[in-house]
């Protein structure tokens, strides 16, 4: 059973469970009310169909006023908190539905049964009878199907906003990719730690970087350098596609260079006639970069 509720949607759950439910509750209370008839010796030749013809139109009435009750909780679901006022507006609803079933079932079961309406037997048999009858089973069942139904339209809203905030995400993410296709993240500037203060190095007067055990001194081309607090791996991934790793101790600013030599000793004439050696497994980086 559990695996055929599965397949069905939410909403067909809640229904084929409030169904069930209201079956059991139907023929619990014929077999009840049969039980009393047989051991009281009340009305001859009655029989269980008699009792269960009048339990389900009793019942189907009950479900006839619960629709009432479904709209109020739609209506008021999409509020994240129940206040009191809420409360007692939904106990107002409940009660005054059940008062309504016992009058309207009252009326049927009258003109059933006598043929006739007269209000005076409404009033002193059938209402006291039903009300003690079906008013607490009334009031529970109404209170389960409140309970079911808001959590249901609560599901069903949350479903709605967890969709909203996908759709959010997939166009954030398709408006991420343009304008990365049209910008990059690299750094327009080296900000460096001087003592107190913070020395901002623009990455177009830089020449090369060169590591210095757990630092790294940043040569720029005013002939000066700074010690900065990095690695070469952390500054090559910031720094835009004219810088080159050219060694394991070693970034390039290629715009700043004016000669290569790939003899037996490869290396890079900046243009402050710093020589930078190249190693062995980056000559094809440089060679790539230069064509």
């Amino acid at each position: 059973m559990f695996k055929l509720l599965s397949k069905i949607s939410k909403l067909k759950q809640v229904v084929i469970i409030i169904v069930f439910i209201l079956v059991l509750a139907i023929v619990f209370e014929t077999l009840q009310q049969l039980y009393y008839v047989k051991r009281y010796n009340i009305g001859n030749g009655i029989g269980f169909f008699d009792l269960l013809k009048g339990q389900t139109i009793s019942w189907v009435v009950w479900i006839a006023f619960s629709v009432v009750l479904i709209w109020y909780i739609n209506k008021t679901s999409f509020k994240n908190k129940i206040t009191s006022s809420d409360f007692l507006k939904g106990t107002a609803v409940i009660l005054g539905l059940v008062l309504l079933n016992i009058i309207f079932i009252s009326c049927i079961q009258i003109i059933i049964s006598q043929g006739s309406f007269k209000v005076n037997n409404l009033v002193n048999e059938y209402i006291p009878f039903y009300a003690f009858q079906k008013a607490p089973v009334y009031t529970l069942g109404y209170i389960a199907i409140a309970f079911i139904m808001h959590l249901y339209f609560n599901n069903e809203q949350l479903q709605i906003e967890v969709q909203e905030l996908i759709d959010l995400k997939k166009n954030n993410t398709h408006l991420y990719n343009k304008l990365k296709q049209n910008n990059d993240d690299k750094t327009p500037i080296l900000n460096i730690k001087i003592g107190n203060k913070r020395k901002i190095i623009p990455i177009e007067n830089i020449l090369w970087i060169e590591a210095d055990d757990y630092c790294v001194k940043v040569h720029t081309i005013n002939n000066t350098n700074y010690t900065m607090r990095s690695t070469l791996k952390a500054l090559e991934n910031k720094l835009n596609t004219s810088f080159l790793r050219v060694h394991r101790k070693a970034i390039v600013n290629m715009q700043m260079i004016k000669e290569v030599n790939l003899s037996n000793s490869p290396k890079l004439m900046l243009n402050n006639n710093v020589e930078v050696p190249i190693s062995k497994s980056n000559i094809k980086r440089v060679k790539d970069f230069l064509i």
